[in-house]
């Protein structure tokens, strides 16, 4: 797997003829969240472009793949304005450019994999959530698999293309031996991850305290 720090111009030319994803972690802002994370994630995406355009020295990005998407044009627009304005901005700029946003979602497949997820939320029993937990598995692999086989047919040879998705998600993706995959991961996402560690440790004190 190809890292960021090694992308100079020397080392870009070896990849022009190659399929490419720069894979970028999606970090979604906390609706009326605190101050300082919004700070972490303005920051986050704004180093995310930044790094994603020092990638393209290795080729222009042409195509991009971003989850929860299963469509195109302003409805998918519509869709990412809803969940996280920091990533439309930025697909947006890269379509701009000349890039494509295509949907890598099944609307039937990603449909039932949130029917499950919301599923999961609200069980209250032991043996009905370890019967949904399978339900949800497969419907989790599913939709994977669909999304692999989405950029496997359209990234084309010597293309870029650009992946968002959480990473947990990203790492279970099957792609194929001939992507080159390198990984956008700014000094800020780190922070983030810090974040949230913190706030959870902040959690357990409080109830070990109740």
């Amino acid at each position: 797997m190809a890292e960021l720090a090694k992308i100079e111009r020397p080392d870009a030319e070896s990849f022009l003829g190659k399929r490419k994803l720069y894979c970028v972690a999606n970090v979604y802002p906390i609706k009326d969240g605190p101050d300082d994370y919004k700070g972490l994630v303005a920051r986050y995406w704004s180093e995310v472009t930044e790094q994603t355009e020092k990638l393209e020295l290795a080729g222009k990005i042409k195509k991009i793949f971003c989850e929860n998407v299963s469509s195109q044009g302003e409805e998918a627009y519509g869709v990412l304005a809803k969940l996280n304005e920091e990533a439309l901005w930025l697909i947006r700029k890269k379509v701009e450019e000349g890039a494509t946003l295509l949907p890598i979602e099944s609307e039937e497949i990603f449909g039932s994999f949130l029917d499950w997820t919301n599923c999961l939320s609200v069980v209250r029993t032991r043996e009905v959530f370890m019967r949904i937990l399978e339900f949800y598995n497969e419907s989790s692999e599913r939709r994977l698999q669909h999304s692999a086989e989405v950029i496997e047919r359209n990234l084309a040879d010597g293309e870029a293309g650009l992946l968002i998705m959480k990473d947990e998600d990203r790492i279970r993706l099957q792609f194929a031996q001939d992507i080159e995959v390198f990984l956008v991961t700014p000094p800020s996402y780190d922070d983030i991850l810090r974040w949230f560690r913190e706030k959870a440790r902040g959690l357990k004190v409080a109830e070990e305290e109740t």
